[in-house]
């Protein structure tokens, strides 16, 4: 998923992550999550295990979070299926598991 939602600043991004509780109860199928911002813009990127989970999330979580912080307009969302994932950390890991 890749998400853009004009006129949303790091500030609001922050009111919205602890009023949906994110990392204290992650969302079923959710793998990966990553904001960034650019001036005029927030800029997300996540992993999911289904369009279905991330719409799940949406509908019941991240629209009524927002609706509560006042954010204004709607974002843009491109739904893609991976085709390859790489987290190199992850494999660095697993290495240090094995020895």
């Amino acid at each position: 998923m890749i998400m853009k939602w004009d006129g949303v600043t790091s500030d609001q991004y922050d009111k919205v992550k602890k009023a949906v509780n994110w990392e204290g109860n992650p969302p079923k199928g959710a793998i990966f999550h990553v904001a960034a911002f650019t001036k005029n813009a927030c800029h997300v990127t996540d992993i999911w295990e289904s369009a279905e989970e991330f719409n799940t999330f949406v509908n019941d979580r991240l629209m009524p979070a927002t609706q509560k912080v006042g954010l204004k307009g709607e974002p843009q969302i491109q739904l893609l299926p991976a085709h390859a994932i790489f987290v190199p950390v992850l494999q660095r890991l697993a290495e240090y598991e094995v020895a």
